[in-house]
């Protein structure tokens, strides 16, 4: 996901996605504590992608 992409969605549609990828995070969370996780690399793309989220919604608050 890249943050054009973000940047094109509505504050609720940014919100759905950080959501969505949170539950995708906690999901991983506990696959990785199960031992049951095999893409250990995802958790660190879900993190960047929560950050990415987060930036735009931050952006676009300020510009509101």
């Amino acid at each position: 996901m890249k943050a054009v992409e973000l940047r094109a969605k509505s504050v609720d549609e940014l919100n759905n996605e950080l959501i969505e990828l949170r539950r995708a995070q906690f999901s991983m969370r506990m696959q990785l504590a199960t031992q049951q996780l095999t893409k250990v690399d995802q958790v660190g793309k879900v993190r960047r992608d929560i950050a990415r989220v987060r930036t735009v919604l931050a952006e676009k608050a300020r510009q509101a």
